[in-house]
This record gives C-alpha cells, sequence and structure tokens, in this order.
C-alpha cells in the first residue's frame, strides 16, 4: 500500500489500513481539508466546486466519497462526469467555481487513484497552498455543515463538448487543412476518457478515418498507461506497415500526448512541445519555457525563430508560473504536456493533437519527415542511491562548486549545461537517491556523462 501526500495533490493505491493506502477515510480527510483551505482563501462569491474523474476502477467510489464530503462541508459540486483533467479546468472556469478536484492517478497502474487539486482559476496549487491543505489535513482543522447547510451535487455532462468547440475555435487550429489533408489517425487511449474524448475531436477537425485502440472507457488499461515506448508496442505494431499517417497516445487523464510516426517508430515524447512550438512560433513569436529537465531541442527551435527561452524547475505551476511572467507563447513539458495559454493554463493532449495536425497538414510532409527538421538529442534517466546518513543537499553542493566553471541553474536541484549537453541533478524527496538526467546526442553519449556524474559524486561521498 502506498499513499503519497504532495503539493499537487493525495495519490495512492486504493485498499488497506488508513494511512497506508488511499482509504475512504483519507479521501474524506484530504476533500474537507482542501474545502477548508477553499473557504479561506476563494474570492469567489459562489461556493462552487467542479469534479470530474478519469474512468479507472475505482472511479466511481472515490467520486462518490468526495462528492458527498463537499456537500458536506456545504459547498455546491458540479459533477462533469468522465472528463480529461484539462476538460475539468476549463470547467472550473466556465462554472466561476471556487475550485475543482479532478480524480486520476494520471500514469499510473489501475490500482492509484487521486485528488489532484485546482484553484479558482482552474490551475494546480502552488506550493505553499498545497503545504497549507496537507497542514490543515494533518491537524483536523475543518468542521462540516450544519443540516440547513449542506451543499447540492449538479450534473453537468457538457464540458467535453465545450472543450473540443475550444480546441476548434484557436487561432491556430486548420480545420479546413486538417480535413483537406485527408489523414488517417490511430489513437491509443488506454481504456480511459481519452477513447471518449479523442475520437470525437478527430471527427469534427475532419477526420473521416480513424483507428481506436484501447478506446472503451471501461478503466481495465490495456498496458501500462504511461505514453513511453516500452508500453506502446500495440500501437507501434499496427502502424509498422504504414496503415496511419500518425498515431496518437494519451495517458488517462489526457494531458499528455506521445506520437507515433507513419512507420511505426517514437516520435518522441521530448517533440511533441518541441513541434506544435515550431509551429507556434512561426504564426506567433515569443518566448517558450519548458522544465529544467526538458529537452535543449525547445530552446533550439526558440532561438531558430529569434525568440527567448526560458526554464523553470520541475513542475506543471511551476512552468505556468514562469509563462506568466515571461509572457510565453507556448510552454510545458518534456513528457508530452503541451501548455498553450491561448486556450488555458494547463496541459492539454486535445490542443496538442489539434495543433499538431495543423502543422502536418501545412507543412506537407509525413511524421518521420518532420521530425529530421529537429535537433536531435536523445535523454538519459538513471539514478544514485546513497545512504540514509549521506547529505545529499551538501553533495549536490558540492557537485555545483566542482562544475563552477560551466553554466549552472539551481532552481531546482543542480543543471550543469555543457556545450554539446547538459545534464539535472534532483534529490528525491522520499527516498536517499539523487535522480541523474542527462542529455547528448546521443544515447551513449548521455549515458556516459551520467557515469562521470556518478563517479564525481562518488569521489565525493
Amino acid at each position: 500500500m502506498s499513499l503519497i501526500k504532495s503539493i499537487s495533490g493525495i495519490r495512492g493505491t486504493i485498499g488497506g489500513a488508513p494511512g497506508e493506502g488511499l482509504s475512504p477515510l483519507d479521501i474524506v480527510k484530504f476533500t474537507a481539508a482542501y474545502a477548508t483551505f477553499i473557504s479561506r482563501t476563494t474570492t469567489r462569491d459562489s461556493r462552487t466546486i467542479v469534479v470530474g474523474r478519469d474512468a479507472r476502477l475505482s472511479g466511481t467510489m472515490v467520486n462518490d466519497i468526495v462528492v458527498g464530503t463537499l456537500t458536506a462541508m456545504g459547498f455546491d459540486v458540479v459533477n462533469i462526469g468522465l472528463a480529461s483533467t484539462p476538460t475539468t479546468e476549463i470547467a472550473v472556469v466556465g462554472e466561476k467555481a471556487c475550485g475543482g478536484i479532478i480524480l486520476t492517478a494520471s500514469h499510473n497502474p489501475k490500482q492509484w487513484n487521486a485528488l489532484k487539486l485546482q484553484n479558482e482559476d482552474g490551475e494546480f496549487l502552488n506550493d505553499a497552498q498545497g503545504k497549507e491543505v496537507l497542514r490543515i489535513a494533518a491537524a483536523d482543522e475543518y468542521e462540516f455543515a450544519s443540516v440547513d447547510d449542506l451543499g447540492h451535487e449538479y450534473a453537468n455532462t457538457t464540458y467535453n463538448r465545450r472543450h473540443i468547440e475550444q480546441v476548434l475555435a484557436l487561432d491556430l487550429v486548420d480545420v479546413e487543412a486538417i480535413k483537406k489533408a485527408n489523414f488517417t489517425v490511430a489513437v491509443d487511449a488506454v481504456n480511459s476518457v481519452g477513447g471518449i474524448v479523442i475520437p470525437q475531436l478527430l471527427k469534427a477537425l475532419g477526420v473521416k478515418n480513424i483507428i481506436e485502440l484501447n478506446c472503451e472507457a471501461t478503466g481495465k488499461f490495456a498496458h501500462t498507461p504511461e505514453p513511453i515506448p516500452q508500453n506502446l508496442t500495440q500501437i507501434s505494431e499496427l502502424m509498422s506497415d504504414g496503415k496511419a499517417d500518425v498515431g496518437f497516445v494519451v495517458d488517462p487523464d489526457v494531458d499528455r500526448l506521445a506520437i507515433v510516426m507513419e512507420n511505426g517508430e517514437m516520435f518522441v515524447e521530448e517533440y511533441t512541445l518541441v513541434s506544435i512550438a515550431d509551429y507556434v512560433l512561426s504564426r506567433t513569436p515569443g518566448s517558450t519555457v519548458s522544465n529544467l529537465s526538458s529537452s535543449r531541442a525547445l530552446r533550439d527551435v526558440t532561438r531558430r525563430h529569434g525568440c527567448e527561452y526560458n526554464a523553470a524547475a520541475v513542475g506543471e505551476v511551476n512552468v505556468t508560473t514562469k509563462m506568466k511572467e515571461t509572457g510565453a507563447v507556448i510552454g510545458g513539458e518534456g513528457n508530452g504536456g503541451v501548455i498553450y495559454p491561448a486556450s488555458h493554463y494547463g496541459r492539454d493532449a486535445l490542443v496538442g493533437v489539434a495543433l499538431f495536425l495543423t502543422l502536418l497538414a501545412k507543412s506537407g510532409k509525413k511524421v518521420s519527415e518532420l521530425k529530421k527538421t529537429y535537433p536531435a538529442y536523445e535523454i538519459a534517466k538513471n539514478k544514485m542511491e546513497l545512504t540514509p546518513e549521506i547529505n545529499v543537499d551538501a553533495i549536490l553542493s558540492a557537485v555545483k562548486e566542482r562544475f563552477a566553471g560551466e553554466q549552472i541553474t539551481d532552481i531546482d536541484g543542480v543543471k550543469i549545461d555543457f556545450e554539446n549537453s547538459w545534464v539535472h541533478l534532483r534529490k528525491s524527496n522520499t527516498e536517499p537517491i539523487i535522480r541523474i538526467y542527462s542529455e547528448a546526442a546521443t544515447m551513449e553519449e548521455a549515458d556516459a556523462l551520467a557515469q562521470k556524474i556518478k563517479d564525481v559524486i562518488a569521489e565525493l561521498i
């Protein structure tokens, strides 16, 4: 059993004793703490919170407890049913609500679920806000409403359609170009809400030929749901003989987008944002943002357009904060998370699909040909296990001093930028390890760089 309490929400495995997994008692406790936080901080006149969920097996149970707790705290609930994370974010704004909760464990396997907490702007809570929710929960600092002040539940299942309409209305989405291209598109939605909304979006964009894989929203994930190459063999094999022009894969809550090329090979998640940013910048020049662990390719493409790139600490809320500070026109994360402010400040696979298809249609290229136009990099992900008595912060500080002659960024661990590569070191908050992300022109070079840093750490220890 696992229960992870973080600023972005509460994530855990279903079952077990309270405090050891995401039990009903834990769901009540953290929902009540969130409702208390919203009561104290919202600027809205209404007392309304939006609730949406992905299709995982525990969804109905968790939904019932969350909705019941919120109404017991005196909040009205707009229940939008099966919906993606970005759809829930849009619904919070549409309802002028005080906040929102999306019930999803994102890319985690079926035994997991989570409460991902949003503010009144439909954006995730920041560090200070998330910590305050955790403090309220730890102190049991909440009170339930009296019988005359109980909230009510209202169902509104129109937001998938509204979300699609909002995507179609974006200036840079060209429905006619997509329709004219007559694409055949394969979709793997891992049997969650993407299986509902992505085919609907494609039809609205004028795509007539859609190959659906795992698009029944049963919650019985057909494969490990994280959209990384080793989990995507089914769609890769389907497309290896040219059955489709492009393949799209989304995670259970549809905020990450992976793309498969027409030959069945991976476009690579890092290049979802890179390619879409290339298109956006070609039409609307401006700055871009990604997190420190994302590919340098976004920086290179941004500079190719004569624009400015900025890096943020890892975490969606950190990226959106930096985007607002810099007025970025596009940003996101290298895990396939596209954040397009013209739509809203949240990772959104629907926006990603529409913009990528527009780019593909206007380019006249195959996806594999398009990929060759971008800087080629490979990212390696390693970790180094330490003993509990080792001071990880001291180690990171010593590494920073060792490479003081290079470009150093320390807003989130230590990132060292070399001329043709980089390495990013981050400590775990839950175990004595250092995560080591490295990027270079080849995977061999990226792994060699990681090993070099491991050797330095070993020497320091």
